[in-house]
């Protein structure tokens, strides 16, 4: 039975984020990663996760390290990219895929971005609470 999750994602800024806080919110031991870190948390993130309650201000993307990933008793990649990427790594770890789209590649203005991050959590919230039902 999973105890630690680790959700990666490639800029570990938006869906890995929202994953990580769901996960915790839910009680679980969760972190977050990515594959080709950005600089900060997505704000369009932050924000439609405030709107369910949940603060992920003060997290900070972060690289994927090997050695804390061989740590945890899963690992849930939320993009394909990501996924691609940890199926070449040594990891002896159980592994799920999440095949998400980028809600920071939405176009438009601010609440049709807002609309494609509220999409994204939403369907992160629904997968979130799958997992956590089935520990």
């Amino acid at each position: 039975m999973p105890k630690r999750i680790l959700f990666v994602c490639t800029g570990n800024s938006a869906r890995s984020q929202m994953a990580e806080g769901f996960a915790r919110a839910m009680g679980i031991e969760a972190f977050s990663a990515g594959t080709h870190p950005k600089d900060e948390v997505h704000p369009l993130a932050i924000a439609v996760m405030a709107e369910k309650s949940i603060d992920i201000s003060h997290h900070k993307p972060k690289p994927l390290d090997l050695d804390f990933a061989r740590t945890v008793d899963l690992i849930v990649t939320v993009c394909g990219e990501a996924d691609a990427e940890c199926a070449q790594l040594p990891l002896p770890v159980p592994k799920v895929h999440w095949n998400l789209p980028d809600p920071a590649k939405a176009e438009g203005d601010e609440t049709e971005r807002l609309q494609a991050f509220r999409k994204v959590r939403d369907e992160i919230e629904k997968l979130v609470a799958k997992l956590v039902a089935q520990l």
